[in-house]
């Protein structure tokens, strides 16, 4: 699926300072991606602080981002969570009107096995005619689906289309771009590791630092993907320093209080058990942005 390579951006979802949905604020972080390079947006990931939602939030949410995208960008939406038969349920429910495709990360907590992955994501796509990506990061989940297990759901269930990779393991990378089907999405979920993704041939990422960034962002995967090394390499390592300091206190505080920094949020409210990020990341982002600026 084209639409599905280059960029996408796992959206904040902005809070007020009482801790309330800030709408304008979403708007404004939608209308910045849109208009600055981004191909697609991801709505309700695990950026979005989705376990801290309730339903009629993530309702609001997906009312609001739709609204200001307009259609001027396709949409995936995020649903996933460790409940197999509440996933069903939910993925069922999903309009192919609104969006182009459905994210779903391995279940958490639960650590089942190869074989219960495998089982887990062929029954919800087994409940939708949309697209489903796979996600997988380990490093929140408690379990890494090996590359076999991928390969394997790619080949057996049609409507599979790819991964959001994030386990930033680019051997695993290397097993899942040489053992590929035709046409499987092979997408880095892993601010570092995604221009190297691209350049072994993966297909693009979908980014927590690349709404902070929307077109330098996406300008480094659009080179990477023509093969501009040497000019994608150059906006990678300008990025490299917000990639680790975005990631320092937890995701999303980090991103929230550089969007905030930049203006394109009013605050930087995390929800609990997050809490907003400390004085001393805040000075670390400051910095870095006056480096930028130069």
């Amino acid at each position: 699926m084209k639409t599905l390579q280059g960029t996408g951006v796992a959206l904040v979802t902005p809070f007020k300072e009482d801790k309330t949905i800030d709408v304008p604020a979403l708007e404004r972080l939608v209308h910045s991606q849109v208009e600055n390079g981004v191909d697609y947006l991801v709505v309700l990931g695990t950026t979005a602080e989705t376990p801290t939602l309730s339903t009629e939030e993530k309702e609001l949410v997906k009312k609001t981002v739709k609204q200001a995208n307009n259609g001027r960008l396709p949409m995936v939406l995020g649903v996933g969570g460790n409940n197999t038969q509440t996933i069903v349920e939910q993925v069922r429910e999903v309009s192919p009107k609104d969006y182009i495709a459905i994210l779903s990360v391995t279940p958490y907590y639960n650590k089942p096995s190869q074989e219960g992955l495998y089982q887990h994501y062929k029954a919800v796509a087994e409940a939708t005619e949309l697209p489903i990506l796979l996600y997988n990061v380990p490093s929140r989940t408690g379990v890494n689906m090996d590359y076999r297990t991928t390969l394997r759901l790619a080949k057996e269930v049609p409507n599979i289309i790819g991964i959001k990779e994030a386990s930033g393991n680019l051997v695993q990378i290397m097993h899942l771009l040489r053992g590929r089907k035709e046409n499987f999405l092979v997408i880095s979920g892993d601010d570092a590791t995604a221009l190297p993704t691209v350049l072994l041939g993966g297909d693009g990422t979908i980014s927590v630092l690349g709404q902070a960034f929307p077109e330098r962002y996406s300008q480094m995967i659009r080179q990477g993907l023509e093969g501009n090394y040497k000019e994608a390499n150059t906006i990678q390592y300008q990025l490299l320093e917000a990639m680790e300091l975005i990631f320092k206190e937890g995701n999303p505080v980090g991103i929230k209080a550089l969007l905030s920094l930049l203006g394109v949020i009013n605050t930087l409210e995390v929800r609990l058990p997050l809490v907003n990020a400390t004085e001393g990341l805040q000075k670390e982002l400051k910095a870095y942005l006056e480096y930028m600026r130069k």
